[in-house]
């Protein structure tokens, strides 16, 4: 429920965009529809984004240094107060009106930012090594959800206010007006994102310490074994003498030639496969403008009033999401223990490109409505791959390699690599095509379809992580083999072995 919000709260800007242009930035002498001006625009959409990176390496350093559980409950509330003061920015002026937004929004990025090392870390630390990749990809997986119910509500809202407010109130000479409630529609968009985060904290508060940070961090394996065996319904003895070895064995620092030879190529892996594919990702509604209006899913912003717009325009992201984002997250749920990590990512970032390649070179034959199908099914597959691909396995493969007392670290550094790589996409890319040129556009998804390349040979940095417990696949239990680990650690039933193993 904290990725849902993560992503309700990072796309439903989106939606709205378009709305705070036509509110704000309407100029009677010109007779178009108000628009953000550029620079704004980009500051309204990217400041969340900046706020993210920034979230993702403060918070996933305190999750190392303070524990998962403590620093868990401060993102939430920080996601839940600037949520609900987005939906309240106020100013004597446009411009104030926006800074307040962009100000609130930063720090709602850096609280989201917080729960990307921390939602991995946790459910990487409690999951059964036969189910953690399917269990971390589910909660990667709720993004998914969350972009469809930004679209959903939004779509809703402008709806509600569409039908029972008179309708739009424009007259034949200006068709393009912006209804009096407009302003309510966003501010409550916005708002709505404060919920979820609202009622997912008290079990998050409920949720225990993981038992490898207490265990190996902490240091108190009496408190983990109890943690543990409350969770998964079996009694743990705690053995202090392991832990004593295992601590023995990892007692090298994060900047250290140790670890660079230990984990260093995984950790370059891990940051430059995230970094290429959000510069892919998030340039990938470069084609929007395109691929809407081709589909009949909205009309021109002189045809239609401000929240006619923002109806149209939520309900393009809501079909897109469903057909092509949603179904991608949830095949790597399914498959990613079947097939592996690696596998899914090298196909992932493969299909991308080639996809994006086809796009790029035939762009101005698959922007006529003749082709619309055609366009349609290249779009939505190239977010399917996305997701069925490195989308998803670069948030798994990072909360896996790493050792418990840098896990969330580690993470952390991925993640905002990723970040970086969307602000490269979100701001090169779209001021590169902000003119609407064909050719640019095309050159720029021929350009993208050869970063998911270098992502695609960037990716055999990696290892698999399939089937192996956390300690072997970091090498943090020193060379001994996980039945030594686990030799003391159950008393209970057969069904939990690996469960227990994972807390020996």
């Amino acid at each position: 429920m904290g990725f849902f919000t993560d992503a309700y709260d990072l796309f439903c800007i989106s939606t709205v965009s378009k709305l705070l242009g036509r509110i704000y930035y309407y100029d009677p002498s010109t007779d178009k529809p108000g628009k953000l001006p550029h620079s704004i625009n980009n500051l309204v959409i990217g400041v969340a984004l900046v706020g993210t990176l920034m979230g993702q390496l403060f918070f996933g350093f305190l999750g190392d240094k303070l524990g998962r559980k403590k620093v868990y409950g401060v993102t939430l509330i920080l996601m839940v107060i600037c949520a609900l003061c987005s939906g309240l920015s106020f100013g004597y002026s446009p411009k104030a009106v926006m800074g307040t937004l962009c100000f609130f929004r930063f720090w709602l990025g850096f609280g989201i930012g917080g729960d990307y090392p921390l939602s991995a870390t946790i459910m990487s630390e409690y999951a059964n090594k036969k189910t953690r990749g399917a269990f971390i990809a589910a909660v990667f997986a709720m993004q998914g959800v969350g972009i469809i119910f930004a679209g959903l509500v939004s779509m809703i809202t402008s709806k509600i206010f569409l039908s029972y407010y008179g309708g739009p109130p424009f007259s034949k000479e200006h068709v393009f007006s912006t209804e009096p409630e407009a302003d309510h529609v966003w501010r409550i968009v916005l708002m709505l994102g404060a919920l979820p985060a609202l009622l997912t904290y008290y079990w998050r508060m409920k949720m225990p310490e993981t038992g490898r940070y207490t265990a190996l961090i902490e240091g108190n394996a009496k408190q983990a074994a109890s943690d543990m065996g409350r969770v998964l319904q079996i009694e743990i003895q705690s053995d202090n003498d392991k832990i004593a070895q295992f601590n023995a064995a990892n007692e090298y620092k994060l900047f250290s030639n140790e670890f660079f030879v230990r984990h260093g190529r995984h950790l370059i892996g891990t940051m430059t496969t995230w970094f290429l594919l959000d510069i892919a990702f998030y340039s990938q509604n470069l084609t929007q403008k395109d691929i809407f209006p081709v589909m009949g899913l909205t009309n021109k912003a002189e045809n239609v009033s401000a929240l006619r717009e923002m109806f149209e325009t939520s309900r393009a992201m809501f079909v897109i999401a469903l057909l092509g984002t949603f179904p991608g997250y949830w095949f790597t749920v399914a498959f990613i223990e079947k097939i592996g990590r690696f596998y899914i990512q090298l196909v992932g970032f493969l299909m991308m490109s080639i996809f994006m390649l086809i796009i790029g070179l035939k762009y101005d034959y698959l922007a006529n409505k003749e082709h619309k199908w055609t366009f349609a099914t290249l779009y939505g597959l190239t977010f399917f791959f996305a997701n069925f691909g490195p989308n998803s396995t670069t948030f798994v493969l990072p909360a896996e390699l790493f050792p418990t007392r840098v896990r969330s670290t580690c993470h952390a550094f991925s993640a905002a690599a990723g970040k970086a790589g969307a602000m490269v996409g979100a701001f090169g890319m779209q001021n590169y095509t902000q003119d609407g040129n064909k050719g640019k556009i095309k050159k720029a998804m021929i350009l993208l379809a050869f970063t998911n390349l270098a992502g695609f040979f960037c990716t055999f940095l990696l290892t698999e992580t399939k089937g192996r417990s956390l300690e072997e696949i970091s090498g943090e239990d020193g060379g001994y083999v996980e039945r030594e680990m686990a030799g003391k650690g159950t008393v209970g039933r057969s069904e939990n072995e690996d469960d227990s193993r994972n807390y020996g």
